[in-house]
């Protein structure tokens, strides 16, 4: 298991490539509300994704959860202009709480649906842990967007997304950039890496 600094797992027995969150479309959501929100957002996190493609060529990559943010808008145009660039990419989503297209919708985006959870070896892909119902595997879900925050020697605290892996479930962070942290506050025997603009570590 590869943690990648640009919030996503890799998988290199499978060839499979995880993200989390990735909620395009929700700064589109959020301007035809009236708020300022970047036009570029989508476009910036579509090009970490392409990034991070190119480093590990999957066969596969597989979005666990909140893809799409609500409704088709701008940001998801842009999201079918990038989709053109990797035809040959499986395309897996096992659907969030924000994912709410038509079944018509993903399949014209050769996006393969998988609902409650994908699972795969000992692993199994849900958007929301405590749902799992597979008790002989992992969870690996999403949905909470984790955060930790890390304190230096002259008391200045920074806060960081994280991967989290508990004693029953593991979390991703949220791909995206337009979203915000819940803090994570592990126990003794739980494992916490920070995802800081340089690498991933473990604190």
């Amino acid at each position: 298991m590869i943690l990648d600094k640009e919030r996503a797992l890799y998988l290199p027995k499978h060839k499979l490539l995880a993200i989390s969150d990735l909620h395009l479309g929700k700064s589109a959501h959020f301007r035809k509300a009236g708020l300022q929100v970047p036009s570029t957002i989508a476009q910036t996190d579509l090009q970490r994704l392409s990034t991070v493609i190119e480093q590990y060529a999957p066969d596969a990559l597989l979005i666990n959860g909140d893809m799409f943010h609500h409704e088709i808008n701008t940001d998801v145009d842009n999201f079918l202009t990038w989709r053109k660039q990797y035809q040959q990419l499986n395309l897996l989503l096992v659907k969030g709480n924000h994912d709410q297209l038509s079944s018509a919708d993903y399949s014209s985006m050769d996006i393969k649906i998988y609902e409650p959870s994908y699972c795969l070896g000992p692993f199994c892909f849900i958007h929301d842990a405590p749902k799992c119902n597979e008790k002989e595997l992992y969870p690996i879900s999403g949905h909470i967007h984790p955060g930790v925050s890390i304190t230096g020697k002259a008391k200045q605290r920074l806060k960081f997304p994280c991967f989290y892996f508990g004693n029953s479930y593991a979390l991703l962070p949220a791909f995206s950039l337009f979203t915000g942290l819940y803090n994570i506050y592990p126990k003794a025997d739980e494992r916490i890496f920070a995802v800081t603009p340089k690498n991933v570590v473990e604190v």
